[in-house]
């Protein structure tokens, strides 16, 4: 077994089981700040290839090359809402700012992929459509049956490639649903026709990108 899977990072706090440790690792978050959440435990990549109609397979893969991106189908684990960096950034800063966190996010080839739960592809167009702010919000490209993205490696690859912004660290990650993601839309579709734009923690979609403390979802 690869390094990667034997040597896990540490659970994000929200998903420990013991209270006392729980707690602590909460004090810890918000006393140091945010901790960093680029890199997949062995927990993740076993979400992650459950995606897959072979997760066996992608498992022995990544365990004989952990630093390779894989493709997987979309639409049974989750679905991917895939945005323009910018508005991705101001979507991102959002959702844990100010809504109820986030599930995995990526980044790859100046888009970022929001994995969301199975099904938001198909009704997050529509809602959008309902809520008169489809023009207002940049072209989105929501994968889910059918579909299939390439997803960053588990460990830390090359500098160029796909990457993760918010690893999945859990057999079990939540995952916004439409409404949510919805909501987040909208609020930043509202933001940005007002002029009223925050700026990101970390403007530059290529720098500092692995800043989203986990601990922080509600």
């Amino acid at each position: 077994m690869s390094t990667w899977l034997r040597d896990e990072t540490l659970p994000s706090p929200v998903h420990t089981g013991a209270g006392g440790r729980r707690a602590d690792l909460l004090g810890r978050s918000r006393d140091h700040g945010p901790r960093h959440t680029s890199q997949v435990t062995a927990a993740g990549a076993e979400w992650l290839a459950s995606a897959s109609p072979h997760p066996a397979t992608t498992l022995a893969r990544w365990e004989a090359r952990p630093g390779t991106p894989a493709v997987l189908p979309c639409g049974t684990a989750f679905d991917v809402v895939n945005v323009p960096a910018i508005f991705g950034r101001r979507l991102l800063d959002l959702l844990w700012d100010e809504g109820p966190g986030s599930g995995p996010v990526a980044a790859h080839l100046g888009r970022m992929l929001l994995f969301a739960a199975p099904g938001t592809s198909r009704r997050l167009p529509a809602l959008l459509g309902w809520e008169e702010w489809g023009d207002a919000v940049p072209p989105l490209l929501c994968h889910g049956v059918g579909d299939a993205v390439t997803i960053p490696p588990p460990a830390s690859g090359a500098a160029e490639g796909p990457r993760w912004l918010v690893a999945p660290d859990t057999r079990s990650p939540w995952l916004p649903g439409p409404e949510v993601v919805l909501w987040a839309c909208v609020r930043v579709a509202r933001a940005t026709s007002a002029g009223d734009v925050r700026v990101s923690i970390s403007p530059d979609v290529d720098r500092g990108a692995n800043v989203y403390d986990v601990s922080r979802r509600r």
